[in-house]
């Protein structure tokens, strides 16, 4: 690897830390200024039994009673290393109470990110090769129909037909492989239209370019067309999109775990909302930060390995170059 793209990933890996940082300082301020006090709600709550000298052990072991700069870099310091605190609600480690649930959420997220990149790949193929008559002016506003559709919609009709009407999967079981599946397709269909309207714009660029008619003229059939001169070029820009839609992604498994009733991290945030269980709160808030980061840091990665235009050049310091400038920059497409 060239000394150009390793202090371009350097420099871009620090961003990236430093927005990590950023993110879970801002998390526990907002967290820490909401309106309610949860020691009062839990610790003081009759039906729990503590006494006053009891709270005052609880809130002293939690470092609650220390400054609020004291107890953000308690906090910190304790991120960093993996500790993510104890459960007000459950007393239980918020590491133990996450790992219990995301391998649910995670799997629902693959499933839905597959969908989404198979249906926006079919659309965007059509829109190209079908005839005009045959549905490209309907493939062309799918996208529109899907982003107008909420997720929680979609789930409820394909829960009514598939699991009411024609009984493939039962909603007591929201885990079995056919519950997964539906629950992926009305998570994956809102993205997948993002995505598809970007590969279409993009796909509509690059078959009007003059390589493209060259290899039309030698014969070259449409799948490969795509395959192996349109698709490339044109999703280069998918990849900063599918980095953006993955906030989305994680947000909507919150709305599909609930309409199906899976448990997941979006039930765990659902719960910690209604708790008031600030430690879950905050821990989850930022590992949604730190996922969100690191995909869209391996997106700058990835952007420059992917397009041949792309210069990197060394220097000093990094600023964009183009076709007459030389100098050090950040990746920047340049026209051959």
């Amino acid at each position: 690897m060239s000394n150009p793209y390793l202090r371009y990933a350097a420099k871009r890996l620090v961003q990236a830390l430093v927005v990590i940082l950023l993110a879970y300082v801002f998390t526990f301020v907002v967290v820490s200024i909401l309106p309610g006090d949860p020691i009062t709600n839990v610790l003081r709550d009759p039906q729990n039994g503590f006494t006053e000298d009891e709270i005052r052990q609880i809130i002293a072991a939690q470092g609650l009673d220390q400054p609020i700069p004291v107890q953000l870099w308690t906090s910190l310091s304790h991120f960093l290393t993996g500790d993510l605190g104890l459960s007000m609600r459950s007393s239980r480690p918020v590491t133990t109470l996450i790992a219990e649930v995301l391998p649910s959420t995670l799997v629902l997220a693959s499933s839905a990110f597959a969908v989404a990149l198979l249906l926006a790949a079919t659309i965007a193929y059509g829109t190209q090769f079908l005839p005009k008559r045959f549905g490209q002016g309907l493939l062309r506003g799918l996208p529109s129909l899907f982003l107008s559709v909420p997720n929680f919609v979609i789930g409820l009709v394909l829960i009514h037909v598939f699991g009411f009407q024609l009984g493939l999967f039962r909603v007591i079981a929201p885990n079995s492989f056919w519950a997964t599946f539906f629950a992926a397709i009305a998570l994956g269909i809102p993205i997948s239209a993002q995505i598809a309207e970007v590969l279409i714009a993009n796909l509509d660029h690059e078959s009007g370019q003059d390589y493209a008619a060259v290899a039309r003229g030698r014969g070259l059939g449409q799948f490969r067309l795509f395959a192996r001169h349109l698709l490339k070029p044109s999703s280069l820009p998918v990849v900063t999109i599918i980095a953006l839609t993955i906030g989305e992604l994680l947000g909507g498994s919150l709305i599909t775990e609930t309409v199906f009733g899976r448990t997941g991290i979006g039930s765990l945030v659902q719960r910690s909302v209604s708790t008031q269980d600030l430690p879950v709160l905050q821990a989850v808030v930022s590992l949604a930060a730190v996922v969100f980061v690191l995909v869209n840091f391996i997106a700058d990665l990835v952007y420059p390995l992917l397009d041949p235009r792309v210069k990197l050049v060394g220097g000093p310091k990094y600023r964009p170059t183009t076709a007459d400038d030389s100098s050090a920059g950040t990746p920047q497409a340049v026209t051959p």
